[in-house]
């Protein structure tokens, strides 16, 4: 990217990283943050992009693209998720980078910002062949990982599998035996209980407390939850213990309504039964994917993919809540018409921040030796989680701003002491 001053595009943001620019310069703007501090977050500190060749089952080798850009490292090592994916570029990768610095800091942790993946459907790979691919990409970033450099974890189309993979090749490379180098592993090869949840839970926390200050009980209130993967499965189910009316699900392959409630639980078990798709669910009725975003609720979680909330469907939404379990759900085009509707939006950064805190939770059990049982995982999670709402939410107060440009001053404000704190040269 340009050292100068990015604008943010009129119309649609071509880039994902343009996207982070034009949040990142409205908080600038309201917070009056440096010039100097602006530019240096615009600029990632390291983008490395590296060739795998890998020996497929059939005997013949294919060549992968893999990526790792580490954003910033100025309130600790760089951290972030490895994703496997068919439209895995170096803009996506160094946008996710960059909200990974900010979540980390809205978060309250000693991190900075990274995230990698490799340009691959690991649906058409073999296990055999996704376990190869993923011990070459170790093996190429075995310089960039470091337990106190850059510590990496699963993300879309990866899990605790790949990490264990990943985790043994950079060990054997390395000499090391350093299971703090990785998160998100299997709790067997010093995984954290709590993990899977967290991400999930982050969001029933944060939906929690924005109902309190919205003078609403969970008892009383709808939601949707749009992704039933990981992170909607745990939300959905998690906030149907605390009492929310669960309305509205759905997944790349299906998308159900039923306004006197979905049996979560029954749901999930379907999904593990039918290949992880909810198609053919029969506990509520099936409506259009399009449909699903617009429906009648009080709650709405996107948890799937990003920019599913735009400008043409940003007018039609009903919910009274966002909160966004996915990363980049809502186009920066959608925002200001939520905002005209008086639509509380907490921002990914901070909604979806509960999957990276449990992951520091895991490196610092891995650090000590030392492992805590599950319930005090989820305590200090929720405590967390919690203080940081409550320094966003104060922003959004103080600066009489939304909650997603609250949640990027926050960070911004951090992130501005560590480059100053710090110093350049």
């Amino acid at each position: 990217m340009s050292t100068q001053t990015v604008k943010a595009p009129q119309a649609h943001h071509e880039s994902m990283f343009e996207a982070v620019l034009a949040r990142l310069d409205a908080a600038a703007k309201i917070m009056n943050l440096s010039d100097e501090v602006a530019l240096v977050l615009k600029n990632p500190s390291k983008q490395v992009k590296v060739s795998l060749p890998v020996m497929m089952d059939s005997g013949k080798i294919q060549v992968f693209e893999g990526y790792r850009t580490v954003h910033s490292t100025h309130l600790g090592p760089s951290k972030g998720g490895i994703r496997y994916a068919m439209d895995v570029n170096s803009d996506e990768v160094m946008a996710l980078a960059a909200w990974m610095s900010f979540k980390c800091a809205v978060a309250n942790l000693p991190y900075g910002g990274a995230k990698g993946g490799i340009k691959l459907d690991p649906r058409s790979h073999s296990v055999g062949e996704l376990e190869r691919i993923s011990r070459a990409y170790a093996v190429a970033m075995k310089d960039v990982f470091g337990v106190n450099k850059d510590i990496p974890a699963p993300d879309m189309g990866t899990s605790g599998r790949e990490m264990a993979w990943i985790l043994d090749e950079f060990n054997k490379n390395t000499g090391e035996d350093s299971p703090g180098v990785i998160t998100g592993k299997p709790v067997a090869v010093g995984g954290s209980l709590g993990r899977d949840a967290a991400t999930g839970r982050g969001v029933m926390v944060n939906a929690l407390a924005a109902l309190k200050k919205m003078g609403l009980v969970p008892t009383a209130v709808t939601a949707v939850v749009q992704g039933f993967g990981n992170v909607g499965s745990h939300a959905a189910r998690l906030l149907s213990e605390k009492g929310v009316k669960i309305v509205g699900i759905g997944d790349h392959s299906a998308s159900f309504y039923n306004e006197k409630g979905i049996d979560v639980a029954a749901a999930i078990e379907y999904a593990s039964k039918n290949d992880r798709n909810l198609r053919g669910f029969t506990g509520a009725t099936e409506i259009k994917n399009s449909e699903l975003l617009i429906s009648k609720c009080d709650i709405l979680v996107p948890a799937a993919l990003q920019n599913v909330i735009n400008e043409e469907n940003a007018p039609h939404i009903q919910a009274k809540l966002i909160v966004e379990g996915a990363n980049g759900p809502t186009t920066p085009e959608a925002d200001p018409i939520l905002n005209s509707k008086k639509i509380i939006c907490i921002p990914d950064i901070l909604a979806n921040a509960g999957g990276v805190t449990v992951s520091y939770f895991e490196w610092v059990q891995n650090k000590a030796g030392y492992y805590w049982t599950e319930q005090e995982v989820n305590e200090r999670h929720d405590l967390k989680m919690d203080i940081a709402f409550e320094a966003v939410w104060h922003n959004a107060s103080f600066y009489k701003t939304s909650m997603r440009i609250a949640a990027y001053i926050t960070a911004l404000q951090k992130l501005e002491q560590g480059v100053k704190l710090k110093g350049a040269y």
